[in-house]
C-alpha cells in the first residue's frame, strides 16, 4: 500500500493495518484491513470540545478513531457507530496504534530472540490471523 508523503519530504502519514477480529457489517461481511492517518492538531482539540466527550471522557477515543480511520475495508466511511461497534479486542489494538503513530512514528517494536539474543524490529501493525 502506498505511503502518503508532505512535499516529498517522506513523511509518513498514512499506515496500513489490519485488525485481530474485524468489523462484521448488517451484511455479514468482515472488514479487517484498513489505514489510520496522522492525527492533527485540529483532531486533538476538536475532539475535546465535543459534548460527548464532556458527558463522558472515555468517548474522546471513538471520535479521535473515527477522524483518523482514513479506510476500513469497503466501507464507504468509517463514522461513530463503526467504530463504537467495534470488538474490545480490535478498539484496543486501534488505540495501540493510534499512540504509537502519534507519539513514536512507527508502528515497530524491538524485541529480542531469548534463544540466541539477536534483536531485531517487529510490525505491529498486523498481516493476518493472531499476527499483531
Amino acid at each position: 500500500m502506498p505511503t502518503a508523503t508532505i512535499a516529498g519530504a517522506g513523511l509518513r502519514t498514512e499506515y496500513p493495518f489490519v485488525l485481530p477480529r474485524g468489523f462484521v457489517d448488517e451484511q455479514g461481511t468482515v472488514h479487517r484491513d484498513g489505514v489510520m492517518r496522522l492525527a492533527t492538531a485540529r483532531d486533538e482539540i476538536g475532539t475535546q470540545t465535543d459534548p460527548r466527550v464532556r458527558q463522558n471522557p472515555a468517548y474522546l477515543t471513538v471520535l479521535l478513531l473515527e477522524r483518523t480511520l482514513v479506510r476500513l475495508g469497503t466501507l464507504p466511511e468509517v463514522d461513530t457507530l463503526v467504530v463504537e461497534c467495534l470488538f474490545a479486542s480490535d478498539l484496543a489494538f486501534l488505540q495501540d496504534l493510534y499512540r504509537r503513530i502519534n507519539q513514536h512514528g512507527h508502528t515497530e517494536v524491538d524485541v529480542t530472540c531469548p534463544s540466541c539474543g539477536h534483536g531485531y524490529a517487529v510490525e505491529l501493525s498486523g498481516g493476518g490471523p493472531g499476527e499483531g
